[in-house]
């Protein structure tokens, strides 16, 4: 990208811009943040070091550095780009990279492709990208920058050979997502469902749909704008009424335009399934963990399709894609599978976890920890899971004070209480579980991303 063109001054080119010296590359511009525990303005003569061309700071700088004052928005008069690295003292870096990142974009000519929603958001990111990529030079934004930080830092990674763009968008307040909107300027809206994580935070399942909505209301009218609904899903169907975009569902219903159906789940082997649109019907098998995966499968033929590609590349880009980003199996020192999904953890992505346990042979043990912030849905969540465990698992291990009410649920609905245990420490399920699994077990181990629970696989893991 160009991040500096004055009149009469010869052109600052950049290449990406990142808010880590650790990840500056040659020509990059840095956005010096100030966080909690550490502020980048520290971090400035590393990330020039490093290579980067500028860097967005919040303060006068100039005793340290060459700076130049950009408060207000005007640059000095006579400016001309400095031989070296440089600082941009600006009113406040992170509105001054969302406002680059709001011009940059509407720069370039290409078709951005927003993703919201619950659950399931970045593995159909993953394979969105994988199938656009068959035709066209498509960016997706890495990892799960989907916020007010990371979505401009994505749209700097653009440049003018980009034809379309994936990007998954977050939701934490209501305004969030209308807000990266207006700097990426989505013209395909996939909206995969409405769960109750980050409930503590908006509300009420009402409020994350209303949030989720502001992606397909901010879409253009007309066949340029379309709006990819979940046609299962009770939040996010109605959703057609608040977008001028041409709406295309998918779903298990026939009624859906995209609809699946003979499902069946090959354990870690993958899914298949039909695929049935329009007069025509497609038997796939897919590299997709657990049954819910159609739904993902789904979405990303549903973006090919409206993006014009032919069903031979929509197929090639889900059977090769790599997409199982979160869940991971490896075995323990006992020979037990592993089924690592500790990233993060809802109701309604612990339900599809205990679906997949439940394919696959083995004595069935699940360990798991608190969900968090399901706000007025806790004890519900928390019990639904406690329910469906019951229907799946020999054995029950739980972590942390909401981890007994889903043992509480799992006993109610039958479950051995012998069979269920709970603690309040990482380290005693780790030393738990080294003394009671066995070869042939499958275990699958999940919680919220705060408890850490990734330290338990490495404690069963074999040393190495």
């Amino acid at each position: 990208m160009t991040g500096i063109r004055p009149d009469g001054a010869a052109s600052l080119v950049i290449s990406e811009a990142t808010i880590d010296s650790r990840q500056v590359i040659p020509a990059s511009m840095f956005v010096a943040l100030p966080g909690e525990r550490v502020d980048g303005h520290d971090y400035i003569g590393d990330a020039f070091r490093r290579g980067a061309h500028l860097a967005l700071v919040g303060r006068d700088l100039s005793a340290q550095f060459t700076c130049v004052d950009l408060r207000g928005g005007q640059l000095p008069a006579g400016f001309s780009v400095p031989q070296g690295p440089f600082c941009l003292w600006v009113d406040d870096p992170l509105t001054a990279l969302q406002q680059t990142a709001r011009f940059w974009r509407r720069q370039l000519n290409l078709r951005v492709i927003g993703i919201t929603g619950s659950v399931g958001k970045s593995t159909t990111k993953e394979l969105v990208s994988e199938v656009l990529s068959r035709r066209y030079r498509t960016l997706k934004s890495p990892g799960n920058l989907n916020n007010e930080i990371g979505l401009p830092l994505s749209i700097l990674r653009l440049g003018p050979g980009h034809e379309r763009a994936v990007l998954e968008m977050g939701f934490f307040v209501p305004g969030e997502i209308s807000f990266l909107c207006d700097i990426a300027l989505p013209q395909v809206g996939v909206v995969t469902n409405v769960g109750t994580v980050h409930a503590e935070r908006a509300g009420s399942q009402e409020v994350i749909a209303q949030g989720k909505s502001e992606l397909v209301q901010a879409l253009p009218a007309g066949p340029e704008g379309v709006a990819i609904l979940n046609y299962d899903d009770p939040w996010v169907r109605p959703m057609a009424a608040k977008t001028q975009a041409r709406v295309f569902y998918y779903g298990m219903d026939p009624e859906a335009d995209l609809w699946a159906d003979r499902v069946e789940g090959l354990g870690l082997e993958g899914i298949r399934f039909r695929l049935n649109y329009r007069q025509e019907a497609l038997h796939l098998r897919v590299p997709l963990i657990g049954r819910h995966s159609v739904h993902t499968a789904l979405r990303a033929a549903a973006v090919g399709l409206v993006e014009g590609l032919s069903w031979s590349e929509i197929v090639s880009g889900m059977q090769h894609g790599h997409t199982q980003l979160r869940l991971v199996a490896v075995h323990s020192a006992q020979g037990a599978l592993i089924l690592d999904d500790t990233y993060n953890a809802s109701p309604e992505s612990t339900l599809a976890a205990l679906n997949l346990l439940s394919e696959i042979d083995g004595r069935k043990v699940a360990v798991l920890g608190e969900m968090l912030e399901l706000g007025q849905y806790e004890r519900q969540g928390h019990e639904m899971v406690g329910v469906r465990v019951a229907e799946v698992c020999s054995e029950l291990v739980t972590l942390g004070q909401r981890g007994c009410i889903i043992a509480d649920a799992a006993r109610r609905a039958g479950m051995n209480p012998k069979h269920i245990t709970c603690f309040d420490e990482i380290e005693a399920v780790t030393d738990y579980l080294k003394t009671h699994l066995h070869e042939g077990d499958v275990v699958l181990i999940k919680g919220s991303h705060g408890l850490r629970m990734d330290r338990i696989v490495s404690g069963l893991e074999p040393k190495r």
